[in-house]
């Protein structure tokens, strides 16, 4: 891992935060009953893919769409992040965010590249993926200080209940609420990875990204309370999928 991505990331070890700290990194959310719910994740700047997927699920007035984080960076025939960065902002209350390292990645870059004085901005090391350059083109300083903002005001982890039962969403791992760790584990996950993927979190039904477990398609491991999104989406060959949670039906693009 280069010097920068290390940089970036925070401390992956458990602690207790403060309160003020917790607040706006865990958020649970008490959802209507006839709202559908349905899961992205891991965008990678694809906004076209992005687009078409949410012509395919076709959200209702009163259905609720969440995006499991790493929406930027990647994408090397069609980028576009700022595409999707307005797709999340036209769909306003209607989408939950939740951050992706790659977001974390992106929003600290932008706060470390604009909080020195520009004639040093050369000597900073350049950002490893393609979305800094790419926005740069079309938003200007603020607006990307906006995007910056908002990215880190999205949570780590979100809790919800669909038909009875609890769900976990996150861009890497859950944990038990109340158990609290850094950021870092919900971003990145931590060296008891592999264990959380075959045991989940007791009690809930966990649903994440980052890794693209199931070659293309939505994975789910042996206990069912651990589904992963990432279908590649980003990378050659891969896609984007959807998760309903109400029907566990799945849609690609």
């Amino acid at each position: 891992m280069n010097d920068f991505r290390r940089s970036m990331m925070p401390a992956s070890e458990d602690r207790d935060p403060e309160p003020a700290e917790q607040a706006g990194r865990f958020l649970k959310q008490d959802m209507p009953k006839h709202k559908q719910e349905s899961r992205f994740t891991d965008i990678h700047n694809d906004s076209w893919r992005f687009m078409k997927l949410l012509e395919k699920i076709d959200l209702k007035e009163d259905d609720h769409l969440y995006l499991l984080g790493d929406l930027f960076d990647r994408c090397m025939d069609h980028p576009d992040p700022a595409g999707v960065y307005f797709q999340v902002l036209k769909l306003g209350k209607k989408c939950t965010v939740i951050r992706g390292n790659h977001d974390h990645w992106l929003a600290n870059y932008i706060f470390r590249y604009y909080g020195i004085d520009e004639r040093d901005r050369a000597l900073l090391q350049p950002y490893p993926y393609n979305s800094f350059h790419l926005l740069q083109e079309r938003l200007t300083e603020v607006d990307l200080k906006e995007l910056a903002e908002y990215i880190l005001s999205w949570p780590v982890q979100v809790e919800i209940e669909v038909d009875g039962q609890p769900y976990l969403l996150a861009h890497a791992c859950t944990a038990e609420p109340g158990k609290w760790k850094l950021d870092n584990y919900y971003l990145m996950g931590d060296l008891w990875y592999k264990v959380f993927l075959h045991e989940g979190v007791h009690g809930y039904i966990s649903v994440c990204g980052h890794q693209n477990m199931g070659n293309g398609s939505i994975w789910k491991n042996k206990k069912g309370n651990v589904y992963l999104c990432d279908c590649g989406c980003g990378f050659e060959n891969g896609r984007l999928g959807c998760l309903c949670l109400e029907t566990k039906e799945t849609f690609y693009v």
